[in-house]
C-alpha cells in the first residue's frame, strides 16, 4: 500500500508516531466520515433527495434547497448547478460555490448502452424545447445533457422521461454511472459477442440500489463485444471487452482501474475471461471492492485506480475471487488490436441482417431540441425506430433498408448532420466548457466548432484520422490525454502580456492502438485566438515528415520539440 500522508514517520527512536487515520476504508472498519462529502452521504442517502425535490424544492423554489442537497445529493438524480453567466475563467478557483451557482441546473439523462427509441428521442427533444431553452448535448458517455433547467420543472420532466422508459437516476454523484455499451451491439456483422443482456442485468441489480449508492467516488463502466473497441474501455473503472477464448468461445476480457482527470491511469487487465452470464456477478464483485476498500479520506485519491495501483493486479484479482465471487476466474486472452482507426461507427454500414446502420456527426456533440425531434422523425420514417448514441459524441440510426439509405442521408445532411464528415468534424470533441460548467476556465464548444471550420478551409487535403479533444479545465471530461491533439483549458499570456483564454497542449495520446497518454512539450501553450494557426502548423509538419503509414500519435512521440511548437 502507498504511504499514508497522515502517518508520521519517526525520525529518531524517541519521536512518537502520530495517530494513523487510514484511508477511510470501510473494510478496515473506518466508518467515521473524514471529509464533508462523506459526512453528507452518511447523513442521508443521495437517492432520498428526490422526494424533497418533488414535495418541497419544486414548490418553494431554488432558495429553499438545502446546501448539502444543492451541491451534493441532487447529483444522485442527474442535477448539477450550472455556472452563473458572466463569470470569467480567472474567478473559477477564487469564488465560493454559492457565488458561482446559477439558479438553473444541468440535467443529465442516463442512456445505458446508448440505446434509444424514436419515441424516447422525441420526448428528449420536446423537453429540451419546453424546459431547457433548446439545449441538448450528446456527451462522450452516451448521455444527453440539458442546461437551463428549473427546479420547479423537475417533477414534470421526470414524469415525461420515465413515461418512455428513460431515467436520470445516478447519472451523476458518487454512484455507478451510465454503463457504456457498443452502439452497434446485436447488429454489427463483425461483433464478437452482444453485451446487451449484461448491461440490462447490471442495471437491474445495481442502479438505484442503496447497497451501491454510497461509493467513494464515481464508478464508470463499459461493456462491448465489438472488435473496434468502441467504448474507451481503457479509461473506465471497470470494462468488459469482447474476446474469443480458444476453448470456451466468445466472452469478455476484464479490465479495471482506468481513469483520467489530473492523475490519469490506463486500466489494467486482470487476465480473466468472463462468460456473458457471469458479467453481472463480476461487476457486482468489483464495485463492492470499490465500496468497501476504496479510499474515502481524500477526494483526490478516491477513485478505483488508486486502490489498484497500491494493491496490484494479482491482489485485486485474489480479493475479487476469494472475498466476493467465492470462486476462481478463468484465465483468458487479451483483445486483439482493432483493424480500423475510427471507432465511432460514422458512415453507412451493413448490418448482419442485411439492413444498414447510418452514423452521423454533430459538431462537438452539440445539438438542440428541435434537431433531435427531426432526427426522431427521420429515424421513424427510414428505420425500425431504434437509434444509438456513441462514446464519441455521435449518433446512429439502426435498421435502415438499402432503398432508404440515400433518403435518410439526405435528410440528415439537411440538418448539418453529416454522414461523411471531414477528419476534423469527425475527430473533434469538446466538453461543456465555461458556458455552463462551474469548474471550467475557458470556452470549448464554440471554439471547437470554429476550429473545425478553419481546419476544413486551411487543410482541405488532410485525410488521416485525427482526434482533437478540447477541455475547459484540467479534469479531462473530453479525454485530452488520450487524443492526438489534447487541449487543456487554462489562462495564458498573449503577445501583449495580457491574460487570455488558452490551452496547454498534449500531443500523441491514443486509445485502442497502443493506448497511452500524449506528451507535453515544455512551455507549449497557445491562446484560443491562435489555436487554428497552431493546429494547422502541426498538421502540415506531420504531413511533411511522417513515414509511410505512420499515425499522428507515433509521429508526435518521435518528433523534435521544434516541430511540435
Amino acid at each position: 500500500m502507498a504511504t499514508d500522508p497522515d502517518r508520521s514517520t519517526p525520525a529518531a527512536p524517541r519521536r512518537k508516531a502520530g495517530r494513523h487515520r487510514g484511508e477511510g476504508q470501510w473494510a478496515a472498519g473506518h466508518f467515521t466520515p473524514l471529509n464533508g462529502n462523506e459526512q453528507f452521504k452518511k447523513d442521508d442517502d443521495g437517492l432520498n433527495v428526490r422526494t424533497r425535490i418533488e414535495t418541497i424544492y419544486s414548490k418553494r423554489g431554488f432558495h429553499s434547497i438545502d446546501p448539502n442537497d444543492l451541491r451534493g445529493r441532487m447529483r444522485w438524480w442527474g442535477l448539477y448547478t450550472q455556472r452563473k453567466p458572466g463569470i470569467d475563467g480567472g474567478k473559477t478557483a477564487i469564488l465560493e460555490p454559492e457565488e458561482l451557482d446559477d439558479e438553473h441546473f444541468m440535467l443529465r439523462v442516463r442512456i445505458d448502452g446508448g440505446r434509444l427509441t424514436t419515441e424516447q428521442l422525441r420526448v428528449i427533444g420536446e423537453i429540451s424545447q419546453e424546459f431547457a431553452r433548446g439545449t441538448a448535448d450528446i456527451t462522450d458517455r452516451q448521455n444527453i445533457q440539458y442546461h437551463w433547467i428549473r427546479i420547479e420543472d423537475m417533477p414534470e420532466i421526470w414524469r415525461r422521461l420515465e413515461g418512455v422508459g428513460l431515467s436520470t437516476t445516478e447519472a451523476c454523484g458518487d454512484t455507478p454511472r451510465v454503463i457504456l455499451g457498443s452502439p452497434v451491439a446485436g447488429i454489427a456483422e463483425d461483433e464478437i459477442i452482444d453485451g446487451t443482456p449484461a448491461i440490462d442485468e447490471i442495471h437491474r441489480r445495481i442502479v438505484g440500489n442503496p447497497a451501491f449508492s454510497n461509493l467513494p467516488r464515481k464508478f464508470k463502466s463499459a461493456i462491448s463485444g465489438s472488435p473496434l473497441l468502441d467504448v474507451a474501455h481503457e479509461i473506465n473503472d471497470i470494462a468488459f471487452v469482447g474476446v474469443r477464448h480458444p476453448e470456451r468461445g466468445p466472452g469478455f476480457d476484464l479490465w479495471v482501474g482506468g481513469g483520467l482527470s489530473t492523475n490519469p491511469k490506463i486500466g489494467q487487465r486482470l487476465g480473466a475471461w468472463v462468460p456473458l452470464d457471469e458479467v453481472a456477478d463480476v461487476y457486482e464483485g468489483v464495485i463492492s471492492i470499490f465500496r468497501d476498500y476504496g479510499y474515502r479520506r481524500l477526494r483526490t485519491r478516491a477513485r478505483l485506480k488508486f486502490l489498484l495501483a497500491d494493491w496490484g493486479v494479482e491482489k485485486f484479482r485474489r480479493v475479487l475471487e476469494d472475498e466476493y465471487l467465492l470462486r476462481k476466474l478463468v484465465d483468458g486472452p487479451a483483445p486483439e488490436q482493432p483493424l480500423e482507426r475510427w471507432r465511432d461507427h460514422v458512415g453507412v454500414h451493413r448490418q448482419r441482417d442485411g439492413n444498414y446502420y447510418v452514423g452521423f456527426a454533430p459538431r462537438v456533440g452539440r445539438v438542440d431540441g428541435t434537431t433531435l425531434t427531426k432526427i426522431a422523425d427521420l429515424a421513424a420514417g427510414h428505420g425500425s425506430g431504434r437509434l444509438r448514441t456513441t462514446a464519441e459524441q455521435k449518433m446512429i440510426v439502426l435498421d435502415v433498408a438499402e432503398d432508404q439509405v440515400a433518403s435518410l442521408v439526405a435528410g440528415l445532411e439537411s440538418l448539418d448532420l453529416t454522414v461523411r464528415p471531414s477528419p476534423f468534424r469527425r475527430g473533434t470533441m469538446a466538453c461543456t466548457g465555461i458556458e455552463f460548467c462551474k469548474l471550467a476556465i475557458v470556452e470549448t464548444k464554440a471554439r471547437g466548432a470554429s476550429l473545425i471550420d478553419e481546419l476544413e478551409r486551411r487543410v482541405p487535403d488532410f485525410d488521416e484520422p485525427i482526434t482533437i479533444n478540447i477541455n475547459g479545465c484540467p479534469n479531462a471530461c473530453a479525454r485530452i490525454q488520450v487524443a492526438d491533439i489534447g487541449l487543456k483549458g487554462q489562462l495564458v499570456l498573449d503577445e501583449n502580456g495580457d491574460q487570455v483564454e488558452g490551452f496547454q497542449v498534449h500531443l500523441g495520446g491514443a486509445l485502442g492502438l497502443e493506448a497511452g497518454f500524449g506528451r507535453k512539450v515544455r512551455g507549449l501553450k497557445v491562446t484560443s485566438a491562435a489555436l487554428p494557426d497552431y493546429v494547422e502548423r502541426v498538421l502540415k509538419r506531420f504531413q511533411a515528415e511522417r513515414a509511410d503509414g505512420e499515425r499522428f500519435a507515433a509521429w508526435a512521440a518521435r518528433a523534435d520539440e521544434d516541430a511540435l511548437s
